[in-house]
């Protein structure tokens, strides 16, 4: 029966980059194009925290996303764009009560009101410690910070959504369907439960009603709608069982979703529109279970970063099927379907299990270690996979002859940042630092302190220093002297898996070049600057251990000089280094010169998405290998270290 015509969702473009100023102008011009609201998405730096002139924000200012450094960042990014008729999702964890009070702070200055202000903080910091990597403090407070937003958004935002409950990178990391809808559930329970004693027992179930989820929608499409309605179906259980929330209102399950970026290939990157778009049919096909709003990644975002052009073809493709299609004219095309009934039903009785297992370690927080090792393990088993050829990645291990694309010729096919961006991001910070008030800043980051140790929600003071002239850096640093700083867990187990079928030959070979170097052959796999995706250390890692290597590997977010200082200390045979952000080149120059000074000439292998220019520049200052994305067969890998190691025996 045809129904009337919904609604469609939000058009969003995650989008950011190189200055304040230019992300402005990306951003009005795609609201020009019919994107119905903004994802903003923020450089390594503003995310954990660090000034631009910060030694670990070295290559980092600007790549990934926008810097935003204070209230005059904050100010140029949202100039001529009203934030009161805006609904803007920001997608920011660790430093989230920091971004959310220079956007309310700049918002007064606009004359909105703010009681009256629609967006999104994402504000989960469980799912970094397990997969991206931009967390700051230790979990507990972090968790603490995460319903302090919450609690102060109950009182002064009541529209907007405090936390984002992300499951995407938790699917980018590896996790099956079942993992993602355990462990994104187990994180909302740690966080209501602790929110139940920040809000008053009335306030409690709207606040729950506020609480949304950022997914991930992968190629098995039938299964990720099914992992959507068990989503829906869940969650309805988990706030009637756990919390008697009884307004349907208030149990409704609301996402946002922006679609696999992990499958997107590197090698006939064209390819990547028609995965695109069969995933978004997952999050929206489905009315009982259709996302909120979507964001769409580029074709070419295993290249590099985007073009405007590509980010307008991925909005026009939502355009296309919410404008053109009769898709928002039924009601909803799945209910009693038998096979969809039974792999809901499967997907919830899995993802109960495991909800059990973390319910019984003490929930989320105390089973962080868990759950980091076990992505790594589902990580592993997807790679091993597609090395077999029992999961098809066409263009990748099948059907790889094709014609040249006409995409991907010249030196334009990819979005270059403006080299001077980052020196100009600094001058910039400089001046500001010298222009404001310092008694008022010293005041100001006091109070902030004196909050975060008394236990005071801690989003007053924070709006209070924004408006005193607070940096980025010097938030963070209050924030790290009150809390402590964090290392997460890597979910390498030093001990070798059972992963071993296979790797005969080149445990073989291991062993052969150990006898030559006199002890077992050594790896020191390294990820310097800010970049936390860590997915592809741990995988090389974890390959090089069940491979017979000797292995060191000591997580994310090192300096240069860590670097060094890691091989001096250890004496590996190879060093491998990943880096996902773009910071690749001044990153591994510094590291390159660092081994130098140090008189060491062990050979360096890099992994990242390094255009070939790039390739060619780091291949000219020395390093030995480079790996892109289109170097999915981890036992070629490990042969070639085995033969730089032993090249190095025969030499020595």
């Amino acid at each position: 029966m045809q129904m009337q015509k919904d609604q469609p969702w939000l058009f969003r473009t995650y989008a950011g980059h190189s200055t304040a100023a230019a992300s402005n102008a990306l951003y009005r011009g795609n609201l020009a194009k019919g994107q119905t609201g903004l994802s903003v998405a923020f450089d390594l730096p503003t995310q954990t925290g660090y000034d631009s002139d910060h030694i670990l924000a070295r290559g980092e200012v600007g790549k990934v996303g926008v810097p935003i450094a204070h209230l005059g960042d904050m100010r140029a990014l949202f100039a001529d764009i009203p934030l009161g008729q805006m609904n803007t999702s920001m997608t920011i964890n660790a430093t989230a009560p920091w971004l959310l009070a220079l956007y309310v702070a700049v918002a007064e200055e606009q004359g909105a009101d703010i009681a009256a202000l629609q967006g999104t903080v994402q504000n989960d910091i469980i799912k970094e410690y397990l997969s991206r990597g931009t967390y700051i403090c230790p979990p507990a407070p972090s968790l603490r910070m995460i319903t302090d937003v919450a609690a102060y958004t109950a009182q002064a935002l009541p529209k907007w959504n405090p936390m984002n409950i992300c499951s995407y990178h938790l699917q980018e990391a590896g996790a099956t369907p079942e993992q993602e809808l355990a462990y994104a559930l187990a994180t909302a329970i740690a966080v209501l439960d602790d929110l139940r004693a920040k809000v008053r027992a009335q306030d409690f179930p709207a606040m729950v009603g506020r609480i949304s989820f950022f997914v991930n929608a992968g190629i098995r499409f039938v299964t990720e709608i099914c992992k959507m309605r068990a989503f829906v179906e869940m969650w309805d259980d988990l706030c009637q069982t756990r919390y008697a929330i009884t307004d349907e209102r208030h149990r409704r399950f609301r996402y946002g979703v922006q679609v696999n970026s992990l499958g997107l290939t590197e090698q006939q990157p064209e390819n990547n529109v028609a995965r695109i778009l069969i995933e978004m049919l997952a999050v929206t096909l489905s009315k009982n279970a259709r996302a909120r709003a979507v964001q769409l990644p580029a074709w070419n975002e295993a290249l590099g970063l985007p073009r405007p052009w590509d980010q307008q073809w991925s909005l026009r493709m939502q355009q296309i099927l919410a404008y053109e299609t009769d898709l928002l004219e039924y009601a909803d095309i799945f209910d009693d379907n038998p096979a969809i009934t039974a792999k809901v039903a499967a997907l919830k009785a899995a993802a109960l299990e495991e909800l059990a297992q973390i319910d019984a370690m003490g929930g989320a927080v105390a089973a962080i270690p868990h759950m980091k090792s076990r992505l790594v393990e589902a990580n592993s088993d997807r790679l091993g996979r597609i090395e077999s050829g029992a999961q098809v990645v066409v263009g990748v291990n099948r059907y790889r002859e094709a014609e040249p694309s006409p995409l991907t010729t010249g030196t334009l096919s990819i979005f270059t940042t403006d080299p001077a961006a980052e020196a100009d991001q600094i001058t910039r910070l400089q001046a500001w630092r010298s222009d404001r008030d310092g008694v008022a800043v010293n005041r100001a980051l006091l109070r902030l302190r004196e909050a975060a140790l008394s236990g005071e929600n801690i989003m007053p003071p924070s709006i209070a220093a924004a408006k005193a002239g607070v940096t980025t850096g010097e938030w963070g640093a209050a924030i790290r002297a009150a809390f402590g700083e964090y290392r997460a867990p890597t979910g390498v187990n030093p001990a070798p898996s059972n992963r071993t079928e296979g790797l005969d030959a080149i445990r073989a070979a291991v062993d052969l070049v150990s006898t030559r170097l006199g002890r077992r052959l050594k790896l020191l796999m390294g990820k310097p600057g800010l970049d936390g995706h860590s997915n592809g250390a741990e995988q090389i890692t974890a390959r090089a251990r069940d491979c017979g290597m000797a292995i060191h590997y000591d997580g994310i977010r090192h300096t240069p000089a860590d670097i060094v200082a890691q091989a001096l200390e250890v004496s590996p045979h190879v060093i491998g280094l990943s880096i996902l952000s773009g910071s690749h080149m001044p990153l591994v120059e510094d590291v390159l010169t660092g081994l130098r000074q140090a008189g060491l000439s062990t050979p360096l292998i890099i992994g990242g998405i390094i255009p070939d220019a790039d390739a060619e520049a780091l291949l000219a200052l020395g390093v030995a290998a480079i790996y892109t994305p289109k170097d999915f067969d981890l036992n070629r890998i490990m042969f070639d270290i085995v033969g730089l190691a032993d090249t190095k025996a025969q030499a020595a």
